[in-house]
C-alpha cells in the first residue's frame, strides 16, 4: 500500500473537509507515491517522536496535531520545525495528520463512550447534513447524562480511571452533585458560552488557566481539568485498531507516551 492509498483510508473514516477552517490536516510532508509498511502514531511529530520513528524503522508517522498549521517562509535547521521536517524528508518518513476532522468525527462520541454517558448531543456544532432524510448535526465535544449522579470528586476519580490520567484538576466545590456533562478533549477553555448553554454540571477538558476556572465557577461551571493530552490520547490507541483492521500489510507502533511533562 503506498502513502496515497494509505491516505485514502484514513480520509474515509475522517475527511479532511471536515476539519475546522483554520486547522492543517492532511499530509504535511512526504512523497504520495512512497510504499507504506510501518506507521508510527503519535499525538505530535516532535523531535524524540521522529526519532524513535526512524530507529523502529517507520516510514509513515500519523499525529493527531499538525506539526504546521500556518505558511512557512523557510525550511532549515536553525528552526525546530525545519529539522523536524528534513530529518522525516531525509528519513523517507512520510507525516500526515488528523486534527478537528478526527474531533469532529470520532474524538468527541468516543471519549463521552467511554465515559458512559447517555443521551449524547454535540456541545459546539460545526456542520449538519442529512442523513437517510434526517438532519444530523456534527461539532466538537460532547454532552451527555452520567449514568448515576455523583459528586464532583467522585466524577474526576471516575475520568481518571477512564482515561489513565495520573492526575486532574478540579475548579468548584468537591462535594457538589453532578449529573449531566460537557465534555471536549484537548483544549476547552474557550468553549464555556457552548457549555453554559447545555447547562450541563460540570465541564471535562483541559488547558483551563488560573482564571479560567475561576470564571467558569463564577458561571455555575463545575470543572475538570484532566490536561491537554490527558483525553486525546485515545486517538492514538484508536487509530492503532483502525488501521490493523483496514490495512492489514502494514505494522503499526506507537509513541511511548505523549505527556509532555512530569509532575514530581
Amino acid at each position: 500500500m503506498n502513502c496515497r492509498q494509505l491516505i485514502h483510508r484514513l480520509e474515509l473514516l475522517c475527511p479532511k473537509e471536515h476539519a475546522e477552517h483554520w486547522d492543517n490536516p492532511g499530509l504535511i510532508c512526504g512523497d504520495f507515491e512512497k510504499d507504506i509498511k510501518k506507521v508510527y502514531i503519535a499525538l505530535d511529530a516532535t523531535s524524540d517522536v521522529i526519532e524513535d520513528a526512524v530507529s523502529r524503522n517507520a516510514d509513515f508517522i500519523l499525529t493527531h496535531h499538525p506539526l504546521i498549521f500556518s505558511g512557512l517562509k523557510k525550511i532549515h535547521t536553525d528552526d525546530f520545525t525545519g529539522r523536524r521536517i528534513i530529518k522525516m524528508i531525509q528519513s523517507g518518513i512520510c507525516c500526515y495528520a488528523m486534527h478537528t476532522n478526527f474531533d469532529v468525527d470520532v474524538m468527541g462520541t468516543l471519549a463521552a463512550d467511554m465515559l458512559g454517558l447517555s443521551d449524547q448531543g454535540v456541545l459546539q456544532v460545526t456542520r449538519k447534513d442529512f442523513v437517510v432524510s434526517e438532519l444530523v448535526e456534527y461539532g466538537i465535544g460532547r454532552t451527555g447524562v452520567l449514568p448515576h449522579a455523583m459528586s464532583l470528586a467522585e466524577c474526576a476519580q471516575l475520568v481518571k480511571r477512564t482515561f489513565d490520567i495520573p492526575n486532574v484538576r478540579i475548579f468548584g466545590n468537591p462535594d457538589a452533585s453532578v449529573r449531566t456533562v460537557a465534555i471536549c478533549p484537548g483544549s476547552g477553555k474557550d468553549l464555556i458560552d457552548d457549555v453554559k448553554r447545555t447547562r450541563a454540571d460540570v465541564y471535562i477538558s483541559g488547558d483551563f488557566g488560573h482564571h479560567n476556572g475561576i470564571d467558569a465557577n463564577e458561571d455555575g461551571i463545575l470543572v475538570i481539568d484532566a490536561g491537554h493530552q490527558g483525553i486525546e490520547h485515545i486517538f492514538i490507541d484508536y487509530m492503532k485498531t483502525y488501521i490493523e483492521e483496514h490495512c492489514e500489510d502494514i505494522d503499526v507502533c506507537t509513541e511511548k507516551s505523549c505527556a509532555p511533562f512530569i509532575t514530581i
